[in-house]
């Protein structure tokens, strides 16, 4: 699969396209870049850097805390319970660097091997909630990475747990050794994973400064481009700090306006679903799994595989879906279209960053509420729903008449006080009147029948093909069976109480999205040119479903070397044999009740 390096002349599983030196030009870019990036407000602040240094030492004495509460539970002595440890591990952005104001601490709670997954949503996430400076608070444990979501101090931290095959957990512990992985199962595997692998993406970047100030910038670009997001099936932090690592093995002495700009034309023309790796996937002797396409026929299905260097290899990019793809393929080529207008100096970095376009783009959309009347259990289930969003994008893909299924990357939160059953109902599908958007807590006080309801609302948004020559009138989108099953899957979740939490799939044209979507002036008139005949005036154009995503990009204007040969020459250099395809699921056969069909009209 890769090309052996047997004298480490270079990193990563192919030589460097070129060892060449940044221009000149490139380094004038570089400055402005990093000028841009402060401007942009994606450094913190010495303040917020010491408040996140102090909260991690009051999760890490919580963490022992918790591990001594168990262990007395089990029955150890009060010594044997203090010596039993936990120790905390941060990985993701924070510890690759490159994390910004507000950002989260991805942190691994490492417990030894008679603190059981139980005792981590059902002791630890109280502990948690108890803990003082903590607003939030939120465990999804059917989550593939089981996680605990809470903010202590404005800090926002995201929590997984590693259980060890070990008695106690040292605090000299190093998690770089292979043998710890010895006969856990596949979620702490994975939860390891995590702390392991960033470790491995920092030794094998030639120059750690560059990878982080690029990656700084392609982060920016990826969360305003509305496309940073594993759950939803784009791409996470980790998979995104791969893709900038794999460039700077190529161009190992560029600086990071150099690598900016070859991530996007390098990205844009990768021949998927052939995989991005930074070194060899290697083989050890324990019995884990590690990613092979031509053994695991799951593998084989992944779209973009983006694979962790540490073992046992993963794949980061296994959410990714058709219409995810697409978007990130077309936002690829934007980024080039633009960063090399940057070089030439007829556009500045700040149109990189551009916001996403989203509730503009489309002319239909599905909307999906969970809501409940509870403002913690609200949390709980709203984020059960959109783990499983990405499923029903994958149940829409097959449908005949859609180009596209565009899932946004978060939820909108809404808090409505109703007064009637009527409006509670209304709420609960997602049609929040501007009467009741306007209320206010004390305006239901002491009013019989009134009631307080939490809500979420998730989007996708919907490419329907063009109507075929000579076909009048409306036609219909028959999204019956994506949908039900959809529903029926949500509630299948053990802690479902239809008496107290509510899922409502809808379908609404754009002009019916609601104002808390956008922001202050950017919503649309409501009154629109007449469109030009044939064509939607929102609907983007997209390229047709088996169109592949290395088409070529526009020719890059002139600089010291042109644009087509320069794209050539990357072309060239990374020729190699492609994985076969990844197999289509089959569309569903079996009929089911009507739930969703949109009328469209073109």
């Amino acid at each position: 699969m890769a090309i052996s390096n047997p004298n480490n002349e270079y990193l990563g599983v192919t030589p460097p396209i070129s060892i060449a030196e940044s221009t000149a030009r490139e380094k004038e870019v570089t400055v402005t870049l990093m000028e841009e990036l402060r401007r942009q407000n994606t450094f913190e602040s010495e303040e917020e850097a010491r408040t996140r240094e102090i909260v991690l030492g009051r999760v890490a004495a919580l963490v022992k805390k918790f591990v001594a509460k168990v262990s007395l539970d089990r029955g150890l002595s009060e010594a044997a319970a203090t010596a039993a440890g936990g120790k905390i591990f941060t990985f993701g952005s924070y510890r690759l660097g490159v994390h910004g104001p507000g950002s989260d601490i991805d942190t691994l709670c490492v417990v030894p091997k008679h603190v059981l997954r139980e005792d981590f949503f059902g002791i630890f996430e109280p502990m948690l909630k108890a803990l003082q400076g903590v607003t939030e608070c939120s465990g999804v444990p059917e989550a593939y990475v089981p996680i605990i979501k809470t903010k202590i101090d404005g800090i926002p931290l995201d929590f997984l747990m590693a259980r060890l095959n070990l008695s106690s957990i040292p605090d000299d512990l190093s998690l770089q050794d292979d043998s710890l992985l010895q006969g856990l199962d596949e979620r702490c595997v994975r939860s390891l994973g995590g702390s392991r692998q960033i470790g491995e993406i920092l030794r094998l970047v030639p120059n750690v400064d560059v990878f982080r100030d690029a990656l700084r910038c392609i982060k920016l670009w990826a969360q305003r481009r509305a496309i940073y997001s594993n759950v939803n099936g784009f791409l996470g932090g980790v998979a995104w700090a791969l893709l900038v690592a794999r460039i700077c093995q190529l161009y190992p002495n560029a600086i990071a306006g150099a690598i900016v700009s070859r991530f996007f034309i390098i990205m844009h023309q990768w021949a998927w679903p052939q995989p991005v790796l930074l070194k060899q996937i290697e083989d050890g002797p324990l019995q884990v799994r590690v990613w092979n396409p031509r053994l695991y026929p799951t593998d084989r299905a992944h779209r973009m595989p983006i694979i962790t260097p540490a073992y046992p290899s993963m794949c980061s990019t296994h959410n990714v879906t058709e219409s995810t793809q697409s978007v990130m393929t077309e936002e690829f080529k934007r980024g080039a279209d633009i960063v090399d207008k940057v070089i030439v100096g007829t556009a500045e970095w700040s149109e990189l960053f551009a916001k996403h376009d989203f509730f503009l783009r489309y002319r239909y959309y599905l909307q999906i509420t969970a809501s409940t009347g509870d403002p913690e259990l609200q949390i709980k289930w709203a984020g059960t729903v959109e783990s499983r969003v990405r499923q029903l994008v994958m149940k829409l893909e097959p449908v005949d008449s859609l180009i596209r299924a565009h899932p946004f990357i978060k939820g909108f939160d809404q808090v409505s006080y109703c007064l009637n059953e009527t409006e509670v109902k209304a709420v609960v599908q997602g049609d929040i009147s501007d009467a009741v958007a306007s209320r206010k807590p004390e305006d239901i006080e002491g009013k019989e029948g009134a009631r307080t309801i939490y809500t979420t609302s998730f989007y996708i948004g919907l490419a329907i093909k063009p109507k075929p020559a000579g076909v009048t009138g409306p036609r219909k989108l028959d999204i019956s069976y994506p949908t039900t099953d959809f529903t029926k899957m949500v509630k299948m979740w053990d802690k479902y109480d239809e008496a107290t939490m509510g899922i409502y799939v809808r379908h609404i044209r754009s002009s019916g999205l609601p104002d808390n979507v956008f922001d202050p002036g950017e919503r649309p008139g409501k009154v629109t040119a007449k469109r030009a005949k044939g064509k939607s005036s929102n609907q983007p154009d997209l390229p047709n479903k088996r169109q592949r995503s290395s088409q070529t990009l526009a020719e890059l204007k002139a600089t010291t070397e042109s644009g087509t040969a320069r794209r050539a020459s990357i072309s060239e250099s990374l020729n190699s044999k492609p994985l076969p395809k990844p197999t289509q699921m089959p569309p569903p056969s079996e009929a089911t009740p009507a739930l969703a069909t949109a009328v469209v009209k073109s």
